[in-house]
């Protein structure tokens, strides 16, 4: 015990007073035990002096939910097909039920949270995002109101955000967690950007990639090393390193105590990007 309590003093140190946005959904959102963990992490970073902002998603319980209602989930390239009344339900589950879960459960744990989507305050502005062709109500984030969440931020609260945000017109979009992380922690000019996902990190060969600067990054988006859901994931990790977060870090969310083990010891347990 002592002897990880020396490891992380230097790290509680230096990310004194920093921000960190963490993005948290998949597997590690539907176990009670490994939701109960990671919230009791993002507490813990809290208490330590750091300040941390939690995004999330909730893909899998929006499925739940659109099957008990007869309605089929579809998805084009990683991405759900969002008509009007799917967009209903979207909101229902991620600003309604998922976000008020997770902030009664950091309040529950000595933690002091305010559950937001993009809507509250114009916190996050959005527009249609056609990168992938129409597929409804799908938008991309376009302006954060910064000023907003360094307030919440300054009063003591840890954020907790929904991916839902209206555009100039006020018309909702549902938006990639991933994305509004990235925005978020660019915005903010984080410490460390980080994406809880249901792999080791970025993998090459079978290898995990542990430590990789910007242009292997850039080089291994180009080779088609990535697949899946990765690649945005490293399109936003470059893309919000570029705009001034100091490193972003793509772990396995399904091991207990991920956030911890990755920011507080040595080796950590999955992928950090740093610039160079």
């Amino acid at each position: 015990m002592v002897k990880v309590l020396l490891e992380a003093l230097p790290y509680i140190k230096k990310f004194y007073g920093k921000i960190v946005v963490i993005k948290y959904g998949g597997s590690s959102m539907m176990s009670e035990d490994l939701k109960d963990s990671f919230l009791q992490d993002v507490v813990l970073l809290k208490y330590t002096g750091m300040k941390p902002v939690l995004v999330h998603g909730g893909g899998p319980e929006i499925n739940i939910l659109m099957e008990r209602l007869n309605m089929k989930p579809v998805f084009k390239d990683g991405f759900r097909v969002t008509d009007e009344k799917t967009m209903e339900v979207v909101e229902m589950v991620l600003a309604g039920k998922i976000n008020k879960d997770i902030v009664s459960k950091i309040n529950s744990k000595g933690g002091s949270a305010i559950g937001l989507c993009g809507k509250d305050g114009n916190l996050l502005v959005a527009e249609k995002d056609l990168s992938r062709g129409d597929i409804g109500f799908v938008g991309r984030i376009v302006k954060v109101n910064a000023e907003l969440l360094r307030s919440i931020i300054d009063s003591g609260f840890i954020p907790v955000i929904a991916p839902i945000a209206s555009d100039e017109e006020g018309i909702d979009y549902n938006v990639n967690a991933d994305n509004v992380a990235a925005e978020i922690a660019s915005a903010l000019r984080a410490e460390k950007l980080i994406y809880l996902t249901d792999v080791d990190g970025v993998m090459r060969n079978g290898e995990l990639l542990s430590l990789m600067d910007l242009k292997t990054a850039e080089r291994i988006l180009r080779d088609g090393t990535l697949k899946g859901g990765m690649i945005p994931k490293v399109e936003y990790s470059i893309s919000a390193m570029e705009k001034g977060v100091k490193t972003v870090h793509i772990i396995n969310g399904t091991i207990a105590h991920a956030v911890l083990l990755e920011i507080f010891s040595d080796e950590g347990i999955g992928t950090m990007i740093i610039s160079s």
